[in-house]
């Protein structure tokens, strides 16, 4: 048990007195007991017994526990609410009482409530105002200001309009509630005050002229600044919008070149965790398109595992074009994540770029980008761009397998298929879901097979080129060749479609010809022509599988 106590994992430990042991806070007592009886040990100079203690403030002496329920009844006395979901109960109930007091309900927010619940012993809701001049800020800055800064609950209409009214959630209570809502009521006014000052300080400059003013500040040491990272991926951002859809190229531009501008406001100074939002709300207000005011924010979506993705083109391609700068930036002057380390997400800024390409269905090629952010990065190179460029996608392969392994798909399949070729995800994703759907098909199994065969034979052998007909003299041959043509003509065709699914279904219509040309010829014979010939043919059909997967992968 002391182990066990001593290994719970807190951001933050403190050493208290004489011991020698770490933990949140000091320990000042060890409630164990099992069957009624102490469970004997000793956490610092803590011993255990079948004591507990109530609220510090509403609670004075000892109590003693005999067992688990005793300890529940006992405590909910002391005003301790020991079970989280009974406090969680209270807090959600208080927080509906005080709401309706004035006609509104809380904005809810999972998140601050799982925090507010392991903040508070005996929670105790209360309801605050503050001026309604202050609803003229933006929406994002005052909901900030209320639950990053003081964990307080904003108020909203049945439209879900911000109401000047605030919920906050005392941990005792209190001898005037007045009292206690006057000072929270203070606090939030000088957020808000300061809140309102930098937001009428940062509108006199504009974005446009605050993107200059980030020259000054350094992006990385060996990176250069924020101002030159802007310049880069808003020519990566450019080159990709011209891609999909050459007339968001002149929106892409101007929203790549003002989507850092936030970052040197007083309010992103005053709320780091606001860069974007700011943005937006001031490209807005300063009469910039509304899809570039969006762009603003969104290019830094996806921000963690599971978020939204951006909402538009112009959004996905700064959003690529960015964290791909970030990517190819960090490996070319060699701050590569490693096991316990990855300081600029990078991780997480892959899977950011592969699930916009997947989700949004961008044929962008991976080398394509990584080139091109790698020839705007070349000042700063420090390695040699060839082992930039395989680290880089070899960090995109693994973190492509993991993703979809997540999603249920076999290792093997997805192997097979990017073994052949991983350029561009989107494709990639087409051969795997074919393949997927293949593996239920009645021959399929046998062609992989045959496939496996062919390749054993030809492994370690170079690539032959060049069938000669006139030298196919079995009839299994001769049937094989022409099967070979005949599918070969139409996997064309559907490969270019990416038809990938019609093309296998092509592949296993060869299974009979490949199994008769297996039974009745000899390929390694001894005249050395015919042996090529056959030999060739084998690459040839080989090389066509290869277009879609590596069947040999295959379990």
């Amino acid at each position: 048990l002391p182990r066990l106590i001593l290994s719970l994992p807190f951001q933050k430990s403190m050493k208290w007195g004489e011991v020698t042991i770490r933990f949140a806070r000091p320990i000042h007592w060890l409630l164990a007991l099992l069957g009624g009886e102490v469970i004997p040990f000793d956490v610092g100079n803590v011993r255990s017994g079948s004591l507990t203690y109530g609220h510090r403030f509403m609670h004075r002496g000892p109590i003693p526990v005999s067992d688990f329920r005793s300890y529940l009844e006992k405590t909910r006395e002391a005003f301790v609410l020991v079970d989280p979901a009974e406090r969680r109960k209270e807090i959600e109930a208080g927080l509906v009482r005080e709401a309706a007091s004035v006609s509104g309900k809380i904005l809810p927010d999972e998140d601050l409530l799982n925090e507010i619940d392991f903040l508070v012993e005996y929670p105790v809701p209360l309801c605050g105002s503050f001026d309604p001049q202050f609803l003229s800020l933006p929406r994002e800055v005052i909901v900030h200001s209320m639950k990053e800064h003081q964990r307080y609950f904003p108020v909203v209409n049945d439209q879900g309009q911000l109401l000047p009214h605030f919920v906050c959630v005392s941990n005792i209570i209190p001898r005037d509630r007045k009292v206690v809502v006057k000072g929270n009521e203070r606090v939030l006014k000088a957020r808000l005050s300061d809140a309102a000052f930098f937001f009428k300080e940062d509108l006199k400059v504009s974005l446009e002229k605050r993107t200059e003013q980030l020259r000054t500040v350094v992006f990385q040491a060996k990176l250069g600044t924020s101002y030159e990272k802007v310049m880069r991926f808003r020519a990566l951002a450019r080159s990709l919008a011209q891609k999909i859809d050459p007339s968001l190229a002149e929106t892409v531009e101007r929203a790549s070149l003002l989507c850092k501008a936030d970052l040197v406001t007083g309010m992103v100074g005053e709320f780091p965790k606001l860069q974007g939002v700011v943005g937006r709300d001031y490209a807005r207000l300063q009469g910039e398109k509304p899809e570039v005011a969006e762009a603003i924010y969104e290019h830094y979506l996806p921000a963690f595992a599971g978020d939204r993705l951006p909402g538009s083109p112009v959004a996905d391609v700064i959003s690529i074009a960015d964290k791909m700068d970030t990517i190819v930036g960090c490996f070319g002057v060699g701050l590569t994540p490693t096991g316990t380390a990855d300081p600029f997400g990078l991780r997480r800024q892959v899977l950011g770029i592969i699930r916009i390409v997947l989700e949004k269905r961008y044929p962008f090629s991976l080398i394509q980008m990584i080139e091109e952010a790698g020839g705007l990065l070349k000042e700063k190179m420090e390695r040699p761009f060839a082992e930039v460029k395989g680290e880089v996608l070899d960090f995109f392969r693994v973190r492509y397998q993991n993703f979809l392994l997540d999603k249920g798909y076999g290792f093997d399949i997805i192997e097979a298929a990017i073994a052949t070729s991983f350029d561009e995800l989107l494709d990639a994703q087409h051969r795997i879901d074919a393949l997927k759907a293949a593996r239920e098909w009645k021959d399929f199994e046998s062609v992989v097979i045959a496939f496996k065969r062919a390749m054993n034979i030809l492994k370690g052998m170079p690539s032959r080129r060049g069938i000669d007909p006139s030298s196919l003299s079995e009839t299994a041959e001769k049937d094989l060749y022409q099967a070979f043509l005949k599918a070969k003509e139409k996997i064309a065709k559907d490969l270019e479609k990416r038809n990938y699914e019609s093309a296998l279904q092509e592949m296993i219509r060869m299974k009979t010809p490949i199994d008769d040309y297996f039974d009745g010829v000899m390929v390694m014979v001894e005249d050395e022509a015919i042996r090529n010939n056959r030999l060739a043919l084998l690459d040839a059909i080989g090389r066509l599988f290869l277009r879609i997967a590596d069947f040999s992968r295959l379990a």
